[in-house]
């Protein structure tokens, strides 16, 4: 079974949603990193010297290469990426090889052979 990486960077009060969304989407869990910074295209305001930046999050997910592509949609659906600039990205890499996943493929086994 082959596996990719989701990394979204969003607005910390999106991160339950995108959670929730991820997972009925086939996501099995998430990691999040909280309080990341970042910036896009507008530079971040700042008020007598101090930022004014909105908290982001960073959301790992780890999910089996059939179901990525519709995971990573809904994801860019409920954070309303491409509707309102700044609000997220979310990106998918090629994960290698990865270990303490066995539970993960357990349950995903029949799940990816109903999608074939």
């Amino acid at each position: 079974m082959h596996f990719k990486l989701i990394i979204t960077l969003i607005e910390d009060n999106k991160t339950n949603d995108i959670v929730e969304a991820a997972r009925a989407a086939g996501a099995t869990g998430s990691t999040v990193i909280n309080q990341a910074r970042g910036e896009g295209i507008q530079k971040s305001k700042t008020f007598f010297g101090l930022n004014l930046e909105i908290q982001r999050d960073v959301v790992l997910l780890l999910v089996e290469e059939h179901l990525s592509r519709v995971i990573l949609e809904t994801i860019a659906k409920v954070g309303q990426f491409d509707e309102k600039p700044g609000t997220g990205i979310a990106f998918q890499i090629d994960v290698e090889d990865a270990v303490g996943v066995r539970h993960q493929i357990e349950e995903l086994t029949s799940v990816v052979e109903e999608e074939l």
